[in-house]
Parts: C-alpha cells; sequence; structure tokens
C-alpha cells in the first residue's frame, strides 16, 4: 500500500506536469524549419492578402514551412505561421491550405499566444490552491479527501483551461471565415479541410458527441459553425486562382520527393508526365541517391521551362551535392540571375564556388555571399561559407564573426559570445563590423545567463 504522504507527493508531481505542460507552447526549433526559394515565395503570395484582410503588416507576418509529418499549424509568439509538411502534403489544392493560414492568423491578431498564457496562469492557480488544501488535509490526517481534494482542483484546472482554449479555437475559425470573405477567397477549401481532419478523428475512434475535454472543437462542430456563412458569401463558388494552385502543386510535389522519397516515386510515378510528377522524382531520386536520374528528370523540366529559377536552381544543386561543384556554377549563375538574385539560390551559388576549390572563383563567391546575407542574414549555412572565404584571405577577425554570425542563429551562444569577443579584438572599433560583434557578444551574454538561471547546459 503506498502512504497518504507519498500518494501526495505523487499528485504533487502530476500537478507541476501539468502546469509545466500548459505553459510550454509548441517551439518551432523543436521541428527544423525547411527553407527554400519557391516554397517562401508561394506562401508569401497565398498568404498576403489574408495578411492584409486581416489589418497586419504583410512585411512583419509571414507563413513558414516545418518539417514534421504532422498534419498541423500554429503559431507560437509573434506574427510567424507555421506550416508543418504533413499539413502540405495532406492538402489537395491551395485553398485548403489558405483556410488554414486565415485561422492561424485569426490567433494571431486576436493576440491569443498572449492571452494563452493568462489562460495558464488562473487553471495554473486554481491547481496551487487546491494542492495547498489538499496538503492541508493531508497533513491534519484526512489523506483521502486531501487526494480528493487535489484531483477535482487539478480536473477543475485542466478543464478551465481547455475550455479557455476551445474558446479561442472557436473565434479564430470566425476570424477567419472574416479575412476569406474580405479577401475574396472561397471558404470551401477551409471546410475541405475540416472534413479531413473529421476523417482522421473517425479514424482514430474520437467519437465524443462534445469537445468538452478537447483543445479545439470537433470538426463537424466547427463544419457546422462555419458552413452557413461560407455558402451565402459572394466568394463561394469562386475557384482557386489557377496560377497559384499550378505552384502549390508544384511545391507540394518537390515536398513529397524531398520527405520520403520512397512514396514520392509510388504516387508521382514515371507515366506521369506532368511538371509536378517530374519534379517530385527529380527529388526523390537526389534524396536517394540516384544523381543521373534525378538529372534526367531535371533536363526534362528545362526542356519544358529553360528560364525556369527553380528548375535551373535544381539542377545546380544535384551536380553539387553528388560532387561535381564546377558544372553546377553555371546553372546556379542562371537560376540566381532568373530569381532576382534570391538570397538561398545566391549562397548556393557561393557553395559551388567555394567548393571548387579553386582561387580565382573566390573573389566571385565572397561578392555573392555578402550581397546573400546583407538580404537574409537569417541564413547559417550561408555565414559558414562566407567565414571559410575570409579564412582563405587570411581575414581571421571577419572570420570569427562569420562564424559568431551563424552560431547565434543556430541558438549555441557560448560558441557565438567566443567567436564575436575574438572578432572585436581584429576589428576596428566602432566600425559597423565592430558594433555587429559587439551586439552578438551582449546577446549571447544574456542567453547564457538565463541558461544558467534554469538550469541549462548550453551548446550540448
Amino acid at each position: 500500500m503506498t502512504s497518504a504522504p507519498a500518494r501526495f507527493a505523487r499528485m504533487l508531481m502530476l500537478a507541476l506536469v501539468l502546469s509545466l505542460a500548459l505553459v510550454q507552447p509548441a517551439a518551432a526549433q523543436d521541428a527544423g524549419i525547411l527553407r527554400d526559394t519557391e516554397t517562401e515565395a508561394l506562401f508569401r503570395d497565398l498568404s498576403r492578402p489574408l495578411i492584409i484582410a486581416a489589418g497586419l503588416d504583410p512585411s512583419s507576418t509571414k507563413a513558414v514551412l516545418l518539417g514534421d509529418p504532422e498534419i498541423n499549424a500554429f503559431v507560437d509568439r509573434g506574427q510567424v505561421v507555421y506550416l508543418q509538411s504533413g499539413l502540405i502534403l495532406a492538402a489537395d489544392d491551395v485553398g485548403e491550405v489558405q483556410g488554414v493560414v486565415a485561422h492561424e492568423l485569426g490567433h494571431v491578431a486576436g493576440g491569443h499566444s498572449i492571452r494563452l498564457q493568462q489562460g495558464v496562469k488562473e487553471a495554473t492557480g486554481l491547481t496551487i490552491a487546491t494542492l495547498v488544501l489538499g496538503a492541508i488535509a493531508v497533513a491534519m490526517g484526512a489523506g483521502e479527501a486531501g487526494m480528493g481534494i487535489i484531483a477535482a482542483g487539478r480536473q477543475a484546472a485542466l478543464g478551465k483551461f481547455l475550455s479557455f482554449s476551445r474558446t479561442q479555437e472557436s473565434s479564430a475559425d470566425q476570424a477567419a471565415a472574416s479575412y476569406l470573405s474580405k479577401a475574396g477567397l472561397s471558404g470551401k477549401g477551409m471546410l475541405d479541410f475540416f472534413g479531413k481532419l473529421q476523417n482522421q478523428e473517425y479514424r482514430l475512434a474520437i467519437y465524443a458527441k462534445d469537445s468538452y475535454d478537447r483543445t479545439h472543437p470537433l470538426s463537424n462542430e466547427r463544419i457546422e459553425a462555419l458552413q452557413v456563412a461560407f455558402k451565402t458569401d459572394p466568394a463561394w463558388a469562386r475557384p482557386v486562382d489557377p496560377v497559384l494552385e499550378a505552384r502549390f502543386q508544384r511545391v507540394k510535389a518537390k515536398l513529397f520527393g524531398f520527405v520520403n522519397a520512397k512514396q514520392a516515386i509510388n504516387k508521382y510515378p514515371e507515366s506521369d508526365l506532368s511538371i509536378p510528377g517530374h519534379y517530385a522524382r527529380a527529388y526523390a531520386y537526389h534524396v536517394g541517391g540516384y544523381s543521373d536520374k534525378a538529372l534526367y528528370e531535371t533536363e526534362t523540366l528545362l526542356k519544358i521551362a529553360p528560364d525556369d529559377p527553380y528548375f535551373l536552381e535544381l539542377k545546380g544543386q544535384v551536380l553539387l551535392e553528388s560532387g561535381k561543384p564546377s558544372e553546377a556554377i553555371e546553372p546556379l549563375r542562371a537560376a540566381r540571375a532568373a530569381s532576382g538574385d534570391a538570397p538561398l539560390i545566391s549562397a548556393m551559388l557561393g557553395h559551388a564556388l567555394v567548393a571548387t576549390e579553386d582561387a580565382k572563383y573566390f573573389a566571385e563567391a565572397k561578392s555573392v555571399l555578402k550581397a546573400a546575407v546583407n538580404r537574409d542574414n537569417q541564413d547559417p549555412f550561408a555565414w559558414y561559407q562566407l567565414g571559410i572565404i575570409y579564412d582563405r584571405e587570411g581575414d581571421d577577425a571577419r572570420a570569427q564573426l562569420a562564424t559568431a554570425e551563424r552560431s547565434n542563429l543556430e541558438a549555441k551562444p557560448k560558441l557565438a559570445l567566443a567567436s564575436a569577443e575574438l572578432a572585436m579584438r581584429g576589428i576596428p572599433p566602432s566600425s559597423p563590423d565592430w558594433l555587429r560583434a559587439q551586439d552578438i557578444a551582449m546577446v549571447s551574454r544574456a542567453e547564457l545567463k538565463k541558461d544558467k538561471k534554469h538550469g541549462k547546459d548550453e551548446d550540448e
């Protein structure tokens, strides 16, 4: 038999676990962000009318792709919508993705991430209060009564939080309907995607008649709440933008080939001569190590659209990653030009130039990589390549600065601080590069103090 104090300790731990679970949102860094120029351009264009409809700033609000097979999307803090790869692969058309983005923008515009913390605080406060009452009861010898108080309090706290969460979800649904209407987009895609979720609930044997014990309303409840508004909206019968839809099918196909090569070959067999079919197989063969087959599919795409920047980028990527950096340079130069000097493509060109180990390419590599990080300083790989160039030029201080930039992006504050301090020793004081190194050092020190406070061993 377990003693009353032992049972109390166990209940205390359960309550603390509950509290910690409530205050820890899904962190984007737990799943890798997948960066791709074509995908980011698609996300920007499909979400822009919805961002404007939500009254948000398109320059500071964006959708980001995460490499996670779960069919999910979320917002954390700030104005970023995270779309997981499983959701993109599950969506049939771009309208379904726009419906999901509209819903998540409802959370952003509603400030739900901030309000969630208030809901957590209220639920946690209720848990702690009943813990105290239960502890008093146990101490006075009423062990069973004390355990009952704690269990009831924990259940009440959980119910309070779940109700709070469901209210936010319903609010985001209604906001999404408003944004879709203002943007002139049909709500059919949103309803279709909820239908997929409903089928998933059936497969998982979720037969609840109501959503009392869930963070989200059941999909059938959400469909019923939205379909009247959607079906009476002037945009209901409006089809999705065919150009945007064609772009979505390309992105979905390349993502399929990248994250699940075997399944992609089955879904897009060689009898499929469409652009998405060739695209999916090219990525699948490349990921699988069949570079000749990947190049064949890529050349087929280039016969259809010789100046397409993303087909050119793919050809360069296949050549580069199969050990042929010199051959990759020309298609990557063409891809960079055709894409308007897209930073990620520029970084890949810089990589190819560096990988040749031929000094005649180093000046071009430096120019290309500096342009890339000036336009997008969130790419650690570009900083890594630029650091190699600085090192080969003998510019140790700026090589350290590039390492500090990369380490800062990779959440390695100890290495970022050490590199930034080394950079500051060799760069003229008060110059732009010296000030940047100083900024990284300050941020890294603050991060290390925070890690130490929470008992975290940084840079593990």
